[in-house]
């Protein structure tokens, strides 16, 4: 690693993940070298219509390509590797990752035909890599709800950042990888420059519990239970999969598997040893129906009510393989992501309709515990970094506000606390800091293929059209005279039933043909003027009428 360069600054800024929940993308830069810290996505709001995904909008890293050296991954939760296929398209950079990590990756990239070309680096927490001429990462053991995460720490000439990852400090972890607290704190006694650290969790007092409580609280439901049980929880959660298998195992039942992601995770996990599934234990989901009702457990995904999962099919009675019986106990072992909290209410409704005896993480039952840490341990993280720059990360900036002020307790000076949003830069030069401007940074919405190609306009007119729907009006004019030869024709969608509003539908008629005809008697006959007139002369109409602004389409010809 090189000497410090007095014409060179340390960079630090994030392309996603601060004052957000997701698409986590960091960026630390010394001179000529870059190195990307996670790579995710995050899954469309509300007012997003007809979107699929969101991913970090790249811009500055795909401008300076020829100083990227990398991607590191803290972990693999899809808003922190999700948008990877995407990224990778337009950035081909290695991708240094742990074994679990690099194999959910590979399956990704696998989908996306970007798996030959994409080099691929396997890491664990003794790795050193060298990213360039300026930079180094090693790396630290933490706690979160699916194995082999990592923190990371970038030495830079300017001095050392920390990037914690998604951590907690859990004392008794499912799968017995601790969290190395002393390498954490060689690491702080070193001395860190600055300390990018997990928000998510900042707003709760305390430690947050461990996992293997949960596996408590299973075996007792799955014990208790008459008849079959149905566990929904996020397919990545390892540590709880295994808890289930745990489960099922020691009260006699067998498993059967169902959802696209719990499949493949399932799979993978199992390929690379992080889970330890007993020979015979699995079935298939057509065998459930041939078994004692107290003999099977249902793995399954829908933890967050989504449309088209296993659980809210099962739900809604659409499955092709299962339903749900009266008497069937349903565990929701995950809290609802913000903004998914009526679909899983909604799920949650309709499986009590069924006769099901539900049990989910908001009646304080046990079944979810986070894989975030709470103040106690935020603290805990602070006090062994011991950093002189200080910036909060992964959270809503409510989250990052009070991680700050976490942060003032255990005597970090306010000044060096910088709370952040996407695209902001901290520039450190000798030992100082400051906030030093902008790089273009937002949203990249995915809608099917189309990546980027649906922008602010787009969505506009989707929710428009959502609100008060459409009236194309078709006209034809003849070439000749300017008369109309057919028409005006109306068609709606969305706006009124055309059946109960012959009479509204048919003053819109005689507004349209007449205000084309003082147009064409004035000698206005430019398509662009005729289309705005009618328009603003129907729309103000129709609002009149129904307090009501569809989206008026004309659509005039000539013959």
């Amino acid at each position: 690693m090189s000497k410090k360069n007095n014409n060179e600054k340390l960079m630090i800024f994030a392309l996603g993940g601060v004052a957000e929940i997701g698409k986590n993308m960091y960026v630390v830069q010394y001179g000529n070298d870059i190195v990307v810290i996670d790579s995710g996505l995050k899954f469309p709001e509300e007012d997003m219509l007809g979107i699929d995904i969101v991913i970090p909008d790249i811009t500055y890293l795909t401008e300076n390509r020829d100083k990227v050296r990398g991607i590191v991954l803290t972990h693999g939760h899809e808003d922190h590797i999700g948008g990877l296929p995407y990224v990778l398209k337009n950035l081909n950079v290695p991708v240094y990752g742990t074994k679990l990590t690099l194999g959910l990756v590979e399956s990704k990239l696998k989908e996306a035909n970007l798996l030959g070309e994409t080099k691929r680096v396997l890491i664990n927490a003794d790795s050193e890599i060298e990213l360039g001429t300026t930079m180094k990462a090693t790396f630290f053991k933490t706690n979160h709800s699916i194995p082999d995460s990592v923190g990371v720490c970038i030495e830079t000439p300017e001095g050392n950042v920390v990037h914690t990852g998604d951590f907690k400090f859990d004392h008794t972890p499912v799968n017995d990888q601790y969290a190395d607290l002393h390498r954490m704190g060689e690491i702080g006694a070193k001395g860190v420059l600055a300390l990018l650290s997990d928000s998510t969790n900042a707003e709760k007092p305390g430690f947050t519990p461990s996992e293997k409580n949960v596996g408590i609280v299973l075996n007792d439901i799955f014990r208790k239970a008459q008849q079959r049980v149905v566990v929904a929880t996020f397919a990545s959660n390892v540590h709880r999969v295994q808890q289930v298998i745990d489960a099922a195992f020691a009260t006699g039942r067998k498993i059967t598997i169902i959802g696209r992601s719990m499949v493949n995770v399932v799979s993978i996990a199992s390929e690379l040893g992080y889970l330890n599934v007993p020979e015979g234990i699995l079935i298939e989901p057509e065998e459930v129906n041939k078994m004692a009702a107290d003999r099977v457990v249902i793995l399954c995904t829908g933890s967050q009510g989504e449309p088209m999962s296993a659980l809210t099919r099962m739900a809604r009675s659409t499955h092709r393989k299962v339903d749900i019986l009266p008497g069937d106990t349903v565990i929701i072992a995950a809290t609802p992501v913000p903004g998914n909290e009526k679909y899983v209410g909604r799920t949650i409704d309709e499986l009590f309709r069924l006769g099901a005896e539900v049990i989910y993480s908001g009646s304080n039952t046990g079944v979810h515990v986070s894989g975030h840490g709470s103040q106690e341990e935020l603290k805990l993280m602070l006090n062994l970094m011991r950093p002189k720059f200080f910036i909060p990360v992964h959270g809503e900036y409510r989250m990052l506000r009070k991680h700050a002020q976490l942060g003032q307790s255990v005597g970090i000076d306010p000044e060096n606390i910088f709370l952040m949003d996407i695209g902001e830069v901290v520039e450190i030069d000798n030992g100082t800091a400051r906030k030093a401007g902008k790089v273009p940074a937002g949203n990249v919405l995915i809608d099917g293929l189309g990546v980027g190609d649906v922008g602010n306009i787009v969505l506009r007119d989707r929710k428009l059209l959502s609100q008060d729907g459409i009236l194309v009006v078709v006209v034809t004019l003849s070439k000749q005279d300017g008369t109309i030869v057919s028409g005006p024709d109306i068609i709606s969608r969305g706006f009124v039933y055309v059946r109960e509003s012959e009479g509204l539908l048919e003053e819109a008629n005689r507004i349209v043909s007449s205000t084309l005809e003082k147009l064409m008697s004035e000698n206005v006959n430019e398509w662009a003027s005729l289309k705005t007139n009618v328009k603003d002369a129907l729309g103000r109409f129709l609002y009149e009428q129904t307090r009501r602004r569809p989206m008026i389409l004309p659509i005039i010809m000539e013959v």
